[in-house]
Formats: C-alpha cells, sequence, structure tokens
C-alpha cells in the first residue's frame, strides 16, 4: 500500500478544511472513486489541517494528488490557500 499526506497551513488552510467538511460527500466520491483505494482522513488542526488517502499502489496515490489539487483548483480557489506539504510512502503496518 501506498499513502499521502497533505499538510495544510497557513493563509487559507483553515477555509479549506471548512469547504471539505462541507462537501464531505462529493470529496468522499472523487477520492473513492480512484482505482485501488484504501481510506482517507481529513483531520482539523489549529493551523488548517491534514489529510492522508491509502491505495493499494503508488499509481492510486498519485491520482488522489492529482484530484485533490483539481477540486481545490475548482471549489475552494478563493480560500487563498497554497499548495499543501507532501508526504508519501510505502505502508507498513496499516490496522
Amino acid at each position: 500500500m501506498h499513502a499521502v499526506i497533505r499538510h495544510y497551513s497557513g493563509k487559507g488552510a483553515k477555509e479549506l478544511i471548512d469547504v471539505i467538511e462541507k462537501r464531505k460527500d462529493e470529496v468522499k466520491g472523487i477520492i473513492t472513486g480512484i482505482k485501488g483505494f484504501v481510506s482517507y482522513t481529513c483531520i482539523r488542526t489549529s493551523d488548517g489541517g491534514y489529510t492522508m488517502s491509502v491505495y493499494q499502489d503508488k499509481a492510486g496515490a498519485d491520482e488522489s494528488l492529482k484530484r485533490a489539487k483539481d477540486w481545490i483548483q475548482q471549489n475552494a480557489s478563493n480560500t487563498g490557500v497554497g499548495p499543501p506539504k507532501i508526504s508519501e510512502g510505502s505502508v507498513v503496518l496499516h490496522a
């Protein structure tokens, strides 16, 4: 399995997480529709939030990065949020 963590902080990050929460069914449909989907989590923090996507392989994780970027550009560009800090890698343990 392969995971991608996106950390949104700074200008517009809190607003982005608000948009994701309000449109969670739409976001869920986009992310779960990617081949190899395992799980998705969105976490609100004091400075914005994190999202974590897990897929069976790197190709699914890469596609989730593309779709997340496209969705934000189309639906949340008015928040002013900058690109997330991205961490990704192979899953060692998933319970």
